[in-house]
């Protein structure tokens, strides 16, 4: 595997690894944090996810672009990481709910300056044949440091509070203190290790978005579609705690979410390499929908298990490999710009699902927002099959 995984691919990798060390160990109790000692509602809840990630959008794609023009992948991505480490000091200190939507914000700003260029850089470091498995490698590491994450703050939950149902905010302050050790070494990592890659081409005349043919912007729009049924995760953890689970239940059932989508990114990226990236991606899509489908019906904290087991798999098989399928579609010196396409799409998405999902929720039900998104995400792999070509 070494051989076919190049130096900045390890770097890229190690760097999301702690990053999601840091990140999940504070991002899953954030809506329990919220909700339960911040008394945030959850359309409020929603509304900061969603601009969390709309926020992070507007910069994506001028990240991606920028990346594209000056021909500097390494410095972006490394700029984007140090931004969501220092917006983290944020959660530390936060004592009411805009204090942490602002925290989370900032984190999601910093994403959005490195997401493009890290991911471009990715693409320009691997050879075409392996370019399903070194995204899925990627994604292998980076949920294998959400899984340590989320041990890491289920260790300090059952210290510090055992099997209380509600989060108690101290618990949530020394979660949040211990995580930003990872989140800056990530960008330590990245900023020592990493390598500017060779270009493989020149800098595009014209503007990159004229390189980008019909199939990229079909494939985006679907994309779209299926992203509004992408509510933030947030609402699985809430969805949990209506039937019955506890904080250290939750983080559990994260921990096993996290173990499937790590043992399953590798694998699957490889294999889209030899089979179909198209079916691969399909498949996922409908494991999402089913996942989705559980968290309707589901009514005891075991169905909620299966469903974060389910959700895992989707993750595993999809989100690698979607991000491999895109340099597919485009020529490498259009790259960043299409990644930051890509992720701009995917965030904006992301306002819309959450904040609908908030007031589905509280309008109807918790089931509610789950019945839509699968219905949303079964339309949308309908929509990729027909619609989305890969020749």
């Amino acid at each position: 595997m070494g051989t076919r995984i190049p130096r900045n691919v390890w770097a890229a990798s190690l760097t999301s690894f702690l990053t999601d060390v840091s990140s999940e160990m504070v991002q899953n109790l954030v809506p329990l944090f919220l909700a339960n000692v911040l008394s945030a509602s959850s359309a409020v809840i929603g509304l900061i996810e969603g601009v969390a990630e709309a926020l992070a959008s507007l910069l994506k794609v001028a990240s991606g672009y920028l990346s594209d023009r000056i021909g500097r992948r390494k410095d972006l991505a490394v700029l984007g990481y140090l931004i969501s480490a220092l917006s983290k000091v944020g959660f530390v200190l936060a004592t009411a709910w805009p204090h942490v939507a602002l925290a989370r914000w900032g984190d999601r700003l910093g994403k959005g300056v490195r997401t493009a260029p890290r991911d471009a850089l990715i693409a320009d470091s691997v050879a075409e044949a392996h370019r399903g498995l070194a995204f899925g490698f990627h994604r292998a590491a980076d949920t294998a440091g959400a899984l340590v994450g989320v041990l890491g703050a289920l260790a300090v939950v059952a210290w510090i509070q055992g099997q209380e149902a509600r989060l108690l905010e101290a618990t949530f302050r020394r979660v949040a203190l211990f995580s930003l050790v990872p989140a800056f070494l990530a960008v330590l990592v990245l900023a020592a290790w990493a390598q500017e890659p060779p270009r493989r081409g020149q800098p595009a005349k014209r503007e990159p978005r004229a390189a980008l043919d019909r199939r990229f912007w079909v494939f985006l729009g679907v994309v779209a579609f299926f992203e509004l049924a992408n509510s933030a995760d947030a609402f699985l953890a809430l969805r949990a705690q209506t039937v019955g689970a506890n904080v250290v239940h939750i983080l559990a059932m994260l921990a096993l979410f996290n173990l499937v989508y790590a043992a399953l990114s590798t694998p699957a990226g490889a294999l889209s390499d030899r089979l179909s990236r198209k079916g691969v991606i399909l498949f996922g899509w409908g494991i999402y929908a089913l996942a989705y489908l559980g968290a309707a019906l589901a009514s005891s904290v075991l169905a909620m298990a299966a469903v974060y087991a389910i959700y895992g798999v989707y993750y595993g098989v999809a989100y690698g490999t979607t991000r491999a399928f895109v340099a597919d579609l485009v020529p490498p010196t259009a790259g960043g710009t299409a990644y930051g396409a890509y992720a701009t799409v995917v965030g904006l998405m992301a306002f819309p699902a959450s904040f609908v999902a908030g007031l589905l929720w509280d309008a109807w039900g918790p089931a509610a927002p789950f019945f839509v998104s699968a219905a949303v995400a079964a339309l949308a792999s309908l929509g990729f099959f027909l619609l989305v070509r890969t020749d």
